[in-house]
């Protein structure tokens, strides 16, 4: 009997199960953004976008809002990720 083999074995079902439940946690949590990701890259570059831009680069938005979807590089970046993460 080698109990040695069978506590290793223990130790590598319970890390794989444990991998394997955050990664299925991680995936629903990624399908549950879906809706976001798409409004975000149809908002990017359209018209709304560019007139919230203006209103920020004219100082009518609040000084605490925050305002990351106004910068080109943050939606970008996100969407280019996601799109890497699709392939």
């Amino acid at each position: 009997m080698n109990t040695e083999r069978i506590t290793q074995m223990e130790q590598r079902l319970d890390r794989a199960t444990a991998a394997v439940e955050a990664l299925e946690a991680a995936i629903e949590q990624y399908d549950a953004v879906r809706d976001d990701l798409e409004a975000l890259d149809a908002y990017l570059g359209s018209p709304e976008w560019h007139a919230d831009r203006a209103d920020d680069e004219a100082g009518r938005l609040p000084a605490d809002l925050k305002r990351g979807v106004l910068s080109e590089d943050a939606i970008w970046n996100l969407l280019e990720r996601h799109r890497a993460l699709q392939k």
